[in-house]
């Protein structure tokens, strides 16, 4: 866009006067402008020209009109829309402060008051706009403006007009609506119907990064990071209070139906959230049991029946457990356990050994407080793969039972669930895993072939559907797959 300037120097005539670049998005380059009618200072944001090229300049004319009419408190109006020597562009006013981005890049995280002081009144504004009929798409930090100590939300309706306006044109230009970092699982499915609670998906997100510095799934690619939302909830918010961590993590349920309805209860189960007394924290990582099996391809059984015990304990809300992915970067360390707990800033932690030989199965495990260096329970089980099931229950009691932790009548239930049955079953469940962490084409062609092997044994199985999901997922995000029929498999 360098010949910008001076091109919409001459379209915008005595309307506008371009005065500098503020930055670039994804979608727009915005500028300082001078409003010459109004004699102030507005923000002038011009659409990418390959982004405009694709849209109709009415229809999206007619979408942002709507946006237009947004009149809240903590929503930025829009002043001005239109086209000019084949620009699209809006016009909004000219904050005077910083955006939340900037605020935690300087700051890395808030405390729980001053995050209440940023999403109330965002989740307000984003009700608001919700009741009527409109959903923001895109909310992240950078589209959050602070000044005077208020937020605001701004670019509120952009990405609905380009949406409506675009279609499946915008593919062709590359643009991706929305921002993978806080893009609910539905956006990421690429539906194009999503409701308020994909708002309330990414404002969860935005509130995991304010409380813990960083969003609540990352990873060294956008295929990874998009994987990890659609394969288990986020580590916990270990530094607050465990009514607020419940509270967000609620807010980040993948499925829609799971999340708060609205905006304001969000916001309202947060305020109420925060007013509770602190619980005693019970903070945990499952180490990475060790294959001490003959055949060392068993590894994945071992790592397996560590992920299985992380995913039933973190079921337990009086628990803090160390997400999966952060325990297995110790596997074959050889750090002490304190050093471990230290690093990891736990008390307690699990580890344990693996031996299979066969049908026969030899597991070991040991709680140990960190603190202390010391072993607080200690257990060896022997029996077949038909018992997997059983043991790996009975070490999640006995974890539970040590911390003197209480279970509640779900807990209890989700604790002795089987959501498999049948040890082949299991197997294939656990290897596809393995593989689909692999994210490569061959790892993932056996992953799908063992998930759809399960699914012969077991029947209909979420676990299994959920497998397979991801595995599509990363075959369309990696290009190593393309067209309709994964996309529909993905779903």
């Amino acid at each position: 866009m360098t010949d910008a300037p001076e091109r919409l120097k001459t379209a915008l005539g005595p309307r506008y006067r371009l005065e500098r670049e503020l930055g670039a998005g994804g979608m727009a380059t915005v500028w300082l402008a001078h409003d010459l009618k109004h004699d102030r200072d507005v923000a002038l944001k011009i659409l990418r020209p390959e982004l405009a090229a694709s849209l109709g300049t009415e229809r999206f004319l007619a979408e942002i009109r709507t946006t237009a009419r947004l009149q809240h408190p903590h929503i930025v109006p829009l002043f001005d829309s239109g086209e000019a020597d084949g620009f699209l562009y809006y016009v909004m006013p000219c904050i005077d402060g910083e955006s939340l981005r900037a605020r935690l890049d300087r700051e890395t995280r808030l405390d729980v008051d001053a995050m209440l002081a940023v999403a109330r009144p965002v989740a307000q504004a984003l009700a608001y706009a919700h009741d009527r009929g409109i959903v923001h798409r895109d909310i992240k930090p950078e589209n959050i403006l602070l000044s005077g100590g208020q937020p605001f939300v701004t670019d509120f309706g952009i990405a609905r007009a380009v949406t409506v306006a675009g279609g499946a044109r915008l593919t062709a230009t590359g643009v991706a609506v929305g921002t993978p970092a806080y893009m609910s699982p539905e956006q990421v499915f690429g539906e194009a119907d999503v409701d308020a609670r994909s708002d309330v998906y990414s404002l969860g997100c935005v509130i995991y990064e304010m409380l813990s510095g960083s969003p609540p799934f990352t990873g060294s690619t956008v295929q990874a990071m998009l994987a990890k939302r659609l394969t288990g909830p986020p580590p916990h918010l270990t530094s607050v209070p465990a009514p607020v961590d419940e509270v967000v993590r609620k807010s980040l349920a993948t499925a829609p139906q799971d999340r708060f309805a609205t905006a304001l209860a969000l916001a309202d189960a947060l305020v109420e959230a925060a007013r509770r007394p602190p619980t005693p924290e019970r903070s945990l990582v499952v180490l990475p049991f060790q294959n001490l099996s003959p055949d060392p391809d068993n590894a994945f059984f071992a790592d397996g029946l560590t992920e299985e015990l992380i995913a039933d304990l973190s079921q337990v809300r009086k628990l803090r457990v160390i997400s999966r992915t952060s325990a297995m970067m110790y596997k074959g360390a050889s750090k002490s356990t304190p050093t471990i707990a230290e690093e990891l800033n736990v008390r307690y932690v699990l580890e344990g050994s693996v031996r299979r030989a066969g049908d026969s199965l030899r597991i070991t495990a040991q709680l140990i407080d960190a603190h202390t260096d010391t072993h607080l329970w200690a257990e060896k089980y022997t029996g077949t793969l038909k018992d997997v099931f059983e043991i790996q229950e009975q070490v999640s009691r006995a974890i539970v039972g040590s911390l003197r932790v209480r279970l509640s009548d779900e807990e209890e239930r989700k604790i002795a669930a089987r959501p498999i049955t049948d040890p082949r079953a299991y197997d294939c469940l656990l290897r596809a895993r393995q593989d689909i962490y692999e994210w490569a084409e061959p790892s993932l062609d056996r992953a799908v072939s063992r998930l759809l092997a399960g699914l012969e044994i077991v029947g209909e199985n979420a676990l299994f559907y959920a497998g397979l999901g991801s595995a599509y997922i990363l075959y369309l995000d990696a290009g190593i797959k393309t067209g309709e029929e994964y996309l529909d498999k993905a779903r």
